[in-house]
């Protein structure tokens, strides 16, 4: 009977269902990860990292986008929870101000780790980057490039990963001994349309920005479209820098100057403090990956006034 029935599911290309199985086993060994928005270089970084990190040990990863709804993110952790998942990866959606979804899932003793947008950092682990750091190196690079007028282009004030780098930002003028001109911090969604048109804006000024920061690579290539737009020279007009850790910093003229996230890092670190939780690790713990910092001709001006 054994062999007419592999033989059958030979004939038929039979494979068997691994989450099927581990249901049967009771032990699902599966990662559920929520992210807000795939299609960016980011998080797709991430997610490999995560799922290189599961395989190497045994999990499967069912990866959610909540398109930066909190909504969605809501639903996702509820299919999850349903689903019996051995624990979850997430990263807030941008308008995400209630946390009462995830006290929940602390309640139910759910395994949890956040990554870059985090809260209830008594209650789950997370992996971060020193965003105020490199913050601050970027903008002392510009202010050391001979910019007196550096704008910060970010995203939405309540996010964590947003007050860590517009703090760097704001102490680098600080202790450069430059007056913080609050028209030259523009935070606000994080979205293409929304970041060039706050770019537009900040350049039109009388006293426009002879430099700019900006918060990712979403808002790094909105700003860098909007100084091509009004014909204006990159970097002797306005230098740019950005927060982004894809290829396409390097095929654009000029090459942009990015600080670098090493998103696989810390989406491999994030599955490794989850896989360490759901084996029975209480603790709480901050994983913080360098950001690494790439000048090139977006920021280097030639001559220094």
């Amino acid at each position: 009977m054994q062999e007419r029935v592999k033989a059958l599911a030979k004939a038929r290309n039979y494979r068997p269902n691994p989450f099927a199985q581990s249901l049967r086993k009771e032990a699902p060994h599966i990662i559920g990860v929520i992210v807000p928005d795939l299609v960016t270089h980011y998080f797709a970084s991430v997610l490999d990292g995560i799922e290189n990190c599961a395989r190497h040990n045994g999990y499967s990863v069912f990866s959610t986008n909540s398109h930066e709804s909190h909504e969605l993110e809501n639903e996702a952790l509820d299919n999850f929870f349903a689903l019996h998942v051995d624990g979850i990866i997430a990263c807030l959606s941008q308008d995400t101000i209630d946390y009462s979804p995830y006290e929940r899932l602390a309640e139910n003793d759910i395994p949890l780790v956040f990554f870059a947008r985090t809260c209830l950092p008594h209650l789950f682990s997370q992996v971060v980057g020193n965003g105020d750091v490199a913050a601050y190196d970027a903008t002392k690079h510009l202010l050391d490039m001979g910019a007196r007028r550096v704008a910060f282009i970010g995203g939405p004030n309540h996010l964590d990963m947003v007050k860590r780098r517009k703090h760097g930002y704001l102490q680098a003028l600080r202790d450069a001994g430059i007056p913080i001109d609050r028209d030259l911090v523009a935070c606000d969604k994080i979205d293409f349309d929304v970041a060039r048109k706050s770019t537009m804006t900040l350049l039109q000024q009388e006293k426009r920005p002879d430099a700019i920061l900006a918060f990712n690579d979403i808002i790094t290539y909105a700003a860098f479209d909007a100084i091509k737009s009004l014909n204006l020279k990159i970097p002797d007009d306005v230098a740019i820098i950005g927060f982004s850790d894809g290829d396409n910093a390097t095929f654009v003229t000029p090459k942009l100057s990015v600080i670098m996230d090493q998103a696989q890092t810390q989406g491999y670190k994030a599955c490794e403090l989850l896989i360490r939780r759901i084996q029975g690790d209480r603790r709480v713990y901050k994983e913080i990956v360098p950001f690494i910092l790439k000048f090139r001709e977006s920021s280097e001006k030639s001559h220094i006034e």
